[in-house]
């Protein structure tokens, strides 16, 4: 399909006609913006919807917004049920890549939506759906090898969004979380639905990490995948940061990414009191890991395979999304849990 004739961009080109139309057709005596007395460019005199424009800079690509996304595309769990917590179904066409349980509040939701692909959609398929906005949660949403880069989206009048986790710049902590929420929230016009939501996370982590002040930290290895080396969470991720507040240290915090590979050797060396296993579809069930882990002679004497310490945690929740605030009290449970009782 040609980039000037996508279906995106037809739409794009109906909806500027039809608002031509009917601002020929009255006239607007106030705007958001600065009036044009001549009667010049309508888009000059168009009143903006309250808010707007509005300009994000994500992972280097800026992009101003005239007006809220109205057919979004999400790819991979979490942004759409970050989406789904700000009240955003409406303005949802499509979904792909579920890898957990989706949280039971948003089941209902989440099912009335289509389901593009089980993985990520192709570049094709996507445009199909008319979106004018597609946000992805790895770096794998906009895969240039794919045929899936922000550049050919945007080609095709197509908006795009990735999760803050994989701009790959620093460290990812809570802040972060609460951050893309709220710019989410902007992008959308719903900050005042945003903000809430951040409040109700943030208490939901505070109860938890108070719960564990004063614990002596508990060192974690996370599980993600692997047998001849492990699959594991690193320093840049958002799982070192969800550790720390409930009571714990990732052993692998050194590890300069969001994931990464380590030999069972080094997981030996640093001794983990808890093996944190991440769940999701596709890598095995988390009894398939947890016999795997428990049967390597070499493991034998981690402490948290001779004390059978395992605590399980859907992917999803410790991703930059709406789950991280609920992974923090599984998180503080597991490793504490006589703070509990």
């Amino acid at each position: 399909m040609s980039p000037l004739f996508t279906p995106a961009r037809t739409r794009g080109l109906l909806r500027a006609t039809a608002a031509a139309v009917a601002l020929s057709s009255v006239l607007l005596t106030t705007g958001c913006g600065s009036s044009d007395e001549g009667g010049g460019d309508p888009k000059a005199t168009a009143a903006a919807p309250a808010g707007f424009p509005v300009t994000i800079d994500n992972c280097g690509v800026r992009t101003t917004y005239d007006e809220p996304p109205s057919r979004v595309v999400t790819i991979h769990q979490h942004p759409a049920e970050l989406m789904l917590a700000l009240g955003l179904k409406d303005r949802m066409v499509g979904t792909a890549f579920p890898d957990s349980a989706v949280l039971p509040e948003l089941e209902k939701d989440y099912a009335a939506i289509p389901e593009l692909a089980k993985k990520e959609p192709s570049f094709e398929r996507i445009l199909d759906a008319e979106p004018d906005f597609v946000y992805g949660g790895y770096g794998s949403a906009f895969s240039e090898h794919e045929g899936r880069s922000r550049t050919a989206f945007a080609d095709a009048g197509i908006d795009t969004y990735l999760n803050r986790e994989y701009c790959g710049k620093k460290q990812v902590t809570m802040e972060d979380t609460y951050e893309e929420i709220r710019t989410v929230g902007r992008i959308f016009g719903v900050p005042d639905r945003a903000e809430e939501l951040v409040t109700d996370l943030r208490r939901r982590v505070g109860r938890a990490a108070a719960e564990v002040a004063g614990e002596a930290e508990v060192p974690v290895f996370v599980y993600d995948s692997g047998d001849k080396s492990a699959f594991t969470a690193g320093g840049k991720g958002l799982g070192t940061d969800l550790i720390r507040l409930a009571g714990g240290e990732n052993v692998f915090a050194d590890l300069d990414d969001v994931f990464g590979d380590v030999s069972w050797e080094q997981v030996v060396e640093r001794k983990p009191e808890v093996i944190a296993v991440y769940d999701y579809a596709g890598a095995g069930s988390v009894e398939e890991k947890k016999r795997f882990l428990l049967a390597q002679p070499a493991l034998a004497d981690v402490p948290a395979i001779r004390n059978k310490r395992f605590v399980v945690l859907p992917l999803t929740a410790t991703l930059v999304g709406i789950r991280s605030a609920y992974a923090v009290d599984g998180l503080a449970r597991g490793l504490h849990p006589e703070s509990f009782r």
